[in-house]
């Protein structure tokens, strides 16, 4: 049978993704569908599919946010980010953008 987070663990896995990537070894802060994968795997020794994962966060009031640039592999939707609706968007305040920078010239701050 699939494997299957409980309520419990899907919360636990909410507050293990509400720490951001850079806090689980990656340097941007995008959660990408094979990154939230490895964090399953990892966290509840569950192996999840791609396309698992993609069912499990749009059941739980995920959404997936595509990269404004295309990406090379096929799987858009494993590449581009994922954000829980519901989630502030004062948060991003933090952190301005200018339009038309591109995050890649900038250094990364601690």
């Amino acid at each position: 049978s699939l494997p299957r987070l409980s309520e419990r663990q899907f919360a636990q896995l909410e507050a293990e993704l509400a720490k951001g990537p850079a806090a689980h070894g990656w340097e941007d802060q995008r959660w990408t569908l094979s990154r939230v994968k490895t964090v399953i795997g990892r966290r509840f020794h569950l192996t999840y599919t791609i396309q698992g994962v993609r069912k499990l966060l749009v059941r739980n009031g995920w959404s997936c946010q595509v990269p404004a640039r295309r990406a090379v592999e096929r799987d858009d939707e494993a590449v581009a980010g994922w954000v829980k609706e519901v989630w502030p968007c004062a948060e991003d305040s933090r952190r301005p953008v200018e339009p038309g920078s591109s995050s890649r010239t900038r250094p990364v701050s601690p």
